[in-house]
């Protein structure tokens, strides 16, 4: 974003040229983070093991990386891993936690926010974690010690079922057999970081196996309030013999995270780890129960299956400005309201002469509407909203596999069938409250349940959601791959999903225009083909077509009757159907080794969404409901190699991504300087086709090398470089700061981060290792979002900024960044048997 009011400029275009000209990558785009020959690396094609592919068959480049990667990385958990380390990622920390970041890949998202449009799937031992509700994916859930191995899958794979959008990121746990032993692992550094991880794996000659898991992970955070509690425990027991192996794996985690969300920038500018509001907490329990089998039948022949079950209870408490009271006078009580608070026996209050210069932090009229049961939800400054949800999912899945000859020609077949049911319960409300000093909350005895008083023509807002959900999804899939000779192979895939979606509400039942209510069913058959060329082992071709698709969310559902509108995130409307958004992804390259430790790639993609899915502005300000719009487009280039020169090894990876709309259509302009209804207040903008769309950087740039100096001493350093991106807000481009109305540059800035890492063998099963991350501090953001804002300069709340246009009062417009975490670091010690 910028050191300290500065943007940083946009990604130098030596870096890119050095990318490109080097095309070195610790993750080359079929191989991932370090790899093997391709004759070598097999991958599955589904999320079930089965019968796999040499990795120069498989028509994409995917990306794969091994436990051992994940602990040298010394990344806190999956999502920072995949940041630093895998091509086509990038993070935005929209929530202000380490572990609830929107994990991005080629512009598509897997978020723990909700509402957030997810267009990645995420499978662990062969089971979607994507949650029922809003399919948003809890990175705090999965637990980094209990990973042997990764493969992100690019594009629409329609094996890996409903959300694979852009990719699929399949994750394969450890069992005793494979990863024997135990080790004991202690940390500690910046910001009263300290963790303690345990692993333990066995097995004995009678088949049996075992590997157990746990970690505690605590930081007090580096901004105001945003502490973590993170707790982790995990085991599998197996059994196993010559053709069978049988996996029963219970997870259960429980934590607490502070999120506290993005910050003005003229408020980030002063102090680095301010918050806006607080407090932002989530409380995540989750249990989770999965029974895994396969069994050969032949050599040639393997089935396989899983039957599981997931639990998990989200509780969130924010403080949030109440943006209703951002236009009204909020600061001197009116005689009738003196009289209240007298009479509940409150004194001190002012008689006359309160405003914005002489009272910074108003409370006085909200006690007193309170009391009243008048306007608290006009003369309130905060609002605190709080959200309950239970999840049950469970379901199974089968394949067969089977390998041999056709005519002649190798043959590779798996077919299979899957069903998943879920049911859920979500709860919100609403209460009204006074800003602090410290950006916190106070809560008064008044709630945002829609009795609350309104001026004329206008509603109390009612954010009371109580909605219950059952979901049913049927799948059938199948591929085949066939070496049509010894150079060229075919694969042809297609997966059926049905899935039927069941609302009931429980404040307003019966199916009315205000009723959650809704029946919803859809399907699809979405189809994959490929096409490889091997011509040797020095490099070989790929090109593929794939379709994916992903059903509308509850939250999407619920809001998206234009006669009806609503405003996200505070409260559900009716939910004529939307439609499945369906995308469609083209993938070709060539990719290879040279002199056995240098290895290459080089590939291009388009993705387009069909009847993609956008909140729409509706005439009521700040209103919309979302809406199937038309289409959007993601293509790029990834460019990378890696390569080792005795005991150095070098990676570098460049990825290009043009992201736009591709159809017109109006949406919200809250502190968009081009809204329709003019300076300060709340118009609408309009996208053309060939805007770019927000939160999508064009340009990243990752680099690796690791030196083993001596056999007990080595280090490491990886260089993450991000150019900019519009801010959510400007999906039209067309903002301008006038330094008025208008503050801050509707983008983020480029950055770039390093960090290092040394590890070193005191002696044999005792290891010391440090980490730094963000060597050099910079101020940087990794998202932008435009805005009302609040508060002035000095930090005061202000209401009214400006006189009445036309009735309405302007608002001041700014830029809110989502900060990335400034120089940190942590020493360790591993103790292993």
């Amino acid at each position: 974003m910028f050191r300290r009011t500065r943007p940083l400029p946009p990604l130098h275009p030596l870096t890119v040229a050095l990318g490109a000209a080097f095309a070195l990558s610790a993750q080359a785009a079929d191989e991932g983070a370090t790899t093997v020959a391709p004759a070598v690396t097999v991958i599955g094609q589904t999320p079930l093991p089965g019968l796999e592919l040499p990795l120069g068959q498989i028509a994409a480049p995917v990306q794969s990386v091994t436990a051992r990667e994940i602990d040298e990385s010394g990344a806190s958990d999956v999502s920072a891993f995949m940041n630093r380390r895998l091509g086509g990622v990038h993070v935005n920390e929209v929530q202000g936690n380490p572990f609830q970041m929107d994990v991005n890949y080629r512009g598509y998202t897997a978020s723990p926010l909700l509402g957030t449009p997810q267009g990645l799937s995420v499978y662990m031992d062969g089971v979607r974690i994507n949650q029922p509700f809003g399919d948003v994916v809890s990175w705090d859930l999965i637990p980094k010690a209990a990973i042997a191995s990764m493969n992100l899958m690019p594009g629409s794979n329609p094996l890996f079922g409903l959300n694979t959008l852009g990719g699929a990121l399949a994750i394969q746990t450890k069992e005793g057999r494979s990863f024997p032993g135990t080790a004991v692992q202690v940390t500690g550094g910046s910001n009263g970081r300290r963790t303690l991880e345990f692993e333990h794996g066995g097995f004995n000659d009678k088949g049996l196996e075992w590997f157990f898991a746990g970690n505690l992970f605590r930081d007090n955070g580096w901004r105001t309030n945003s502490a973590t509690d993170v707790r982790q425990a995990f085991s599998k027991i197996g059994w196993q013999d010559a053709r069978s192996d049988l996996d029963l794996t219970l997870a259960y985690a429980d934590n607490t995270l502070h999120g506290n969300g993005l910050q003005e920038s003229r408020l980030l500018a002063q102090d680095y780890g301010s918050v806006y509001t607080q407090p932002d907490i989530t409380k995540n329990r989750s249990l989770f129960m999965n029974l895994t089998g396969k069994h050969s039948l032949s050599d040639t022949l393997l089935l396989s299956g899983n039957v599981y079950y997931r639990k998990i209870d989200t509780a969130t408490t924010n403080g949030d400005v109440n943006e209703a009271a951002l236009d009204q006078s909020v600061y001197q009580p009116t005689a009738a309201e003196r009289t209240a608070l007298a009479a509940a026996g409150y004194s001190g209050f002012p008689s006359s002469g309160a405003n914005a210069a002489n009272t910074p932090f108003p409370y006085w009229r909200c006690l007193a509407n309170a009391l009243l049961g008048d306007e608290p939800n006009e003369k309130c400054s905060g609002l605190i909203n709080r959200t309950r949800s239970a999840q049950e999912n469970f379901g199974l899945s089968a394949q067969a596999s089977t390998s041999g000859d056709i005519l002649g020609r190798r043959n590779l077949f798996i077919a299979g069938a899957g069903y998943d049911q879920s049911n859920i319960r979500f709860e919100q409300s609403g209460q009204y409250g006074y800003l602090n000093a410290d950006r916190s909350v106070t809560p008064v005895d008044a709630w945002a349940d829609g009795s609350q008083n309104a001026g004329a023509g206008e509603s109390a807002l009612d954010s009371r959601v109580s909605l219950g959900g059952h979901t049913r999804t049927w799948s059938l899939f199948a591929t085949d791959t066939l070496s049509i000779t010894e150079r060229w192979h075919a694969t042809v895939s297609g997966r059926y999903n049905r899935s039927a979606v069941t609302n009931r509400d429980k404040l307003n039942p019966g199916g009315g225009p205000d009723s959650l209510d809704g029946n919803h069913r859809f399907s699809r058959f979405n189809p994959a083909v490929g096409l490889t060329y091997t011509p040797s082992r020095v490099w070989s071709a790929y090109a593929g077509y794939s379709e994916g698709s992903r059903t509308p969310t509850s939250i999407e559902l619920g809001c998206a009757n234009p006669d009806n509108p609503c405003k996200l995130p505070n409260a559900m409307a009716g939910d004529p159907p939307l439609k499945q958004v369906v995308t469609k992804t083209w993938d070709v390259g060539v990719r290879g080794q040279a002199s056995g430790a240098t290895r290459w790639n080089l590939g291009l993609f388009r993705a387009e969404n069909h009847d993609d899915i956008l909140f729409v502005a509706d005439d009521q300000l700040g209103y919309g409901y979302f809406k199937n719009f038309g289409q959007t487009r993601r293509q790029g280039v990834e460019a990378g190699a890696s390569t080792a020169i005795g005991a150095l090894s070098l990676a570098v990876n460049y990825t290009f991504i043009d992201a736009t709309y591709r159809s017109a259509e109006s949406v919200g302009g809250a502190g968009n300087s081009s809204n329709s209804a003019g300076p300060g207040l709340e118009g609408s903008i309009a996208i053309r086709p060939g805007d770019r769309i927000p939160l999508i950087p064009r340009q990243m740039f990752k680099a690796a090398a690791d030196y083993r100096l001596t056999p007990a001493l080595s280090l490491g350093a990886d260089l993450v470089a991000v150019s900019g991106a519009f801010a959510r807000g400007n999906e039209n481009n067309q903002h301008r700061a006038d330094g008025t109305y208008y503050l801050g540059s509707g983008r983020s800035g480029g950055y770039a981060v390093m960090n290092l890492g040394a590890r070193y063998e005191v002696s044999r099963g005792v290891q010391l290792f440090g980490q730094i991350n963000n060597l050099f501090d910079r101020q940087y953001a990794t998202a932008a979002q435009l805005g009302s804002t609040a508060f002035s300069s000095s930090g005061g709340f202000v209401a009214r900024p400006f006189p009445a246009t036309g009735g309405e009062y302007p608002l001041v417009g700014s830029t809110f960044y989502a900060p990335g975490a400034p120089r940190s670091f942590w020493i360790g010690l591993r103790y292993s048997l």
